[in-house]
């Protein structure tokens, strides 16, 4: 033993040297990579440039920061939109979305920690006697009297991990990407929301216009077969022709022909509001009279700014942006070095009996491995390139995101008061035909007008009825509509 103590000694002072020389090596390799590395396409800016106000509105005001249930005044509404939102299928897909992205999260969070793995093996083997480890074993004596067997058994129990050591953030940076798109997933979530409130709103008016219609064209009905009999008297009476007759008739035919239009329009109104409700068809529970008497509610715009926190697609885009430049950083960190770890530590024996003789049965390793591209690098150039593509993708999309979301608000406030000011001249208009059909049903009793001018009037006096409804149903719809553009319902 004293013998090969000065080899030792020398062994250990090469390992020193080689150890100093390499770490040297790989200091210069570090650098060396850390210049051809590339950079970035584009400097990362998610500052918004919205205008400061909408047609000079410097109120902090906002309808959109309102709740649902106090927006919407109608009781019938608030219990559809409750339940649709417990069991609309496109709400319930988004929350699986959620619960991905989370499990993703966990996936990336757990790469940055060691990897330890429980080892149980066993197994046997026999070389070749002339080989060199046959040749070998052949004249090696474990104990005096004993050689090696020609069939060796190896039974191990261990403990294993391994690390690669984050010196570039690549793990962290694909971590936090992951946090991103996980609260992006839940700004979707919170998106749909919105959407499926405002759908099923604008359903809602959309059937009370239905039914308002309906109720319209079975009051022209009964008028136009109160016209006819009046016609038909006439005609005998010689006061009257044939041609009246068959007019009044072919118009009633006509009104009979577009209640059931209107009929079916209800019907796939009713439909596509279960189906925003998940359930199969049944009668949507409402209350049509009061529908012309609804006033719609004061909007409040606020400022520009405030969409940046209100409107959930805009905060999705510009989480998926910022998941986009972690991207980018994970990619470019592939072109440096990595180190990784690896140890193990337990019992290894040719015989399963041996392995409890301590300390000769142990055994351990550790070793430490630094890889990283030399030649070839175009795989990884792509990704890069890739990467930095979806970026600017994203962030053009994030800038898509803004304008529509002003252009939106922007035309909805027209929009609501040109349906304001629309809503009262058809007011007026509906007003004033429904005086002129009293005034040329007395004229035609009395032989003063003709059947033609009769006609014409009932014709436009229930056209502008049916034309209010329709002014109000879009002047409702407007209020939802902005309410939705101003990033109202998730809350």
């Amino acid at each position: 033993m004293k013998r090969n103590q000065p080899f030792m000694n020398t062994l250990k002072k090469m390992n020193k040297a080689i150890l100093h020389k390499g770490s040297i090596l790989i200091l210069v390799s570090l650098s060396l990579w850390n210049c051809k590395a590339p950079q970035e396409a584009i400097d990362f800016n998610s500052e918004a440039k919205l205008p400061t106000s909408y047609s000079g509105e410097t109120s902090t005001v906002n309808s959109g920061l309102i709740p649902w249930k106090q927006f919407f005044t109608d009781k019938n509404l608030i219990l559809l939109i409750e339940e649709a939102l417990k069991n609309n299928q496109e709400l319930l897909i988004t929350i699986q979305e959620i619960e991905v992205a989370k499990n993703e999260v966990l996936a990336k969070k757990g790469k940055l920690t060691p990897q330890v793995n429980a080892k149980l093996g066993a197994g046997v083997e026999k070389v070749g006697r002339y080989t060199s480890q046959g040749a070998g074993d052949a004249g090696t004596e474990m104990k005096p009297g004993m050689k090696v067997p020609e069939q060796i058994g190896d039974f191990s129990a261990a403990l294993s991990a391994s690390w690669e050591i984050d010196m570039w953030g690549k793990l962290h940076h694909a971590k936090e990407a992951a946090v991103k798109r996980y609260l992006s997933t839940v700004e979707g979530k919170n998106y749909v929301l919105s959407s499926l409130i405002a759908e099923v709103a604008t359903s809602y008016y959309e059937l009370l216009a239905l039914d308002n219609q309906l109720d319209l064209t079975m009051q022209y009905i009964e008028l136009q077969q109160k016209a006819l009999a009046v016609a038909k008297i006439q005609k005998q009476a010689a006061r009257g022709t044939e041609l009246g007759v068959k007019k009044f008739e072919a118009e009633l035919l006509k009104s009979q022909s577009l209640a059931f239009s209107i009929h079916q329009e209800i019907t796939e109104t009713e439909n596509r509001i279960n189906a925003l409700l998940g359930r199969y068809p049944q009668p949507i529970v409402r209350e049509k009279d009061s529908f012309m008497h609804l006033i719609p509610s004061v909007i409040k715009t606020g400022i520009p700014s405030q969409l940046l926190s209100n409107r959930s697609d805009i905060k999705q885009a510009e989480l998926e942006l910022e998941a986009t430049r972690l991207d980018v950083k994970v990619a470019r960190a592939e072109f440096y070095p990595s180190l990784e770890i690896s140890a193990a530590i337990g019992l290894n024996a040719f015989k399963p009996s041996y392995l409890t003789r301590l300390p000769e049965s142990v055994m351990y390793s550790f070793v430490g491995e630094l890889t990283a591209p030399l030649i070839n690098r175009s795989a990884i150039k792509a990704a890069f390139k890739t990467a930095n593509a979806h970026q600017i993708q994203a962030l053009y999309e994030y800038d898509r995101k803004l304008l529509n979301a002003y252009l939106d608000v922007a035309n909805q406030m027209t929009n609501i008061d040109n349906m304001q000011q629309a809503f009262e001249y058809k007011k007026q208009e509906t007003q004033t035909l429904s005086d002129a059909v009293v005034i040329a049903n007395e004229l035609f009793k009395s032989s003063r007008a003709d059947y033609l001018e009769v006609l014409m009037t009932q014709r436009e006096a229930m056209n502008a009825k049916i034309e209010l409804v329709e002014a109000k149903s879009k002047q409702l719809e407007a209020v939802v509509d902005i309410y939705k553009s101003l990033g109202g319902g998730w809350q």
